[in-house]
């Protein structure tokens, strides 16, 4: 069985994260906690990586992964243009359960499957998360369960659903909002890859853990499809 790591426990911590750091390394996929599911995690970078992400989660190249950022700085090195609407998001949901598709820079050499020349970006608030990505870098993450299941809230959860296909476990206790109000307990998505064109329009394409009302706040109703 894939080894588990209790990063609450110091030493199993340090361990964990070393171990973690290696198998993304080396094109392995890893589980990890965010703020709001746990992930599971490969190099944005590595090809082969997220085939064996998507492989894991039973999903097609149709089903490109979000791609997780250390912060802000990242979202202007994978993103061609920024809208100002998108900062004023980023300002307000960042660190957090916001992700945001944007049209990719075009010089970027990776492949995350059939994406349409867009990525969509988040950067968690879970320290744990952070912490890895300062050191790996942006990674490929969906969340830690075969596609239709339940996401996981724990690592243990995650285990139970995807098993040895996975090298390392990062166990973080319960995560996520017990707010019996959030029906969706993954991250809101929205689409602002057109934003930068005259009419262009920004759509919430998965409703989440942000109210579709605190994103057109930010926004502007006029500015929501």
């Amino acid at each position: 069985m894939a080894p588990l790591y209790d990063c609450s426990v110091n030493v199993e911590l340090l361990t964990g994260m070393r171990l973690a750091r290696a198998a993304i390394g080396r094109g392995e996929v890893i589980v990890i906690p965010t703020d709001t599911v746990y992930g599971v995690a490969a190099d944005a970078f590595q090809p082969d990586a997220v085939q064996r992400l998507l492989d894991v989660k039973g999903r097609g190249r149709q089903s490109p992964p979000p791609v997780l950022v250390p912060g802000i700085p990242t979202l202007d090195a994978l993103a061609e243009t920024v809208p100002d609407e998108v900062r004023g998001l980023v300002d307000a949901f960042w660190p957090g359960g916001l992700t945001i598709i944007l049209n990719a820079r075009l010089s970027l050499t990776w492949d995350l499957g059939d994406t349409r020349g867009t990525v969509a970006l988040r950067m968690p608030s879970h320290p744990v998360a952070l912490e890895l990505l300062s050191e790996t870098g942006p990674l490929a993450v969906s969340s830690a369960n075969l596609t239709g299941r339940p996401a996981a809230r724990t690592a243990a959860q995650a285990m139970e659903s995807l098993g040895d296909t996975v090298s390392v476990y990062l166990e973080s206790g319960r995560v996520g909002s017990d707010d019996p109000n959030v029906t969706e307990p993954g991250s809101t998505i929205v689409d602002a890859s057109s934003l930068h064109l005259p009419d262009g329009k920004l759509r919430i394409v998965r409703h989440g853990v942000i109210s579709d009302d605190a994103i057109r706040d930010i926004v502007g109703a006029d500015k929501c499809a």
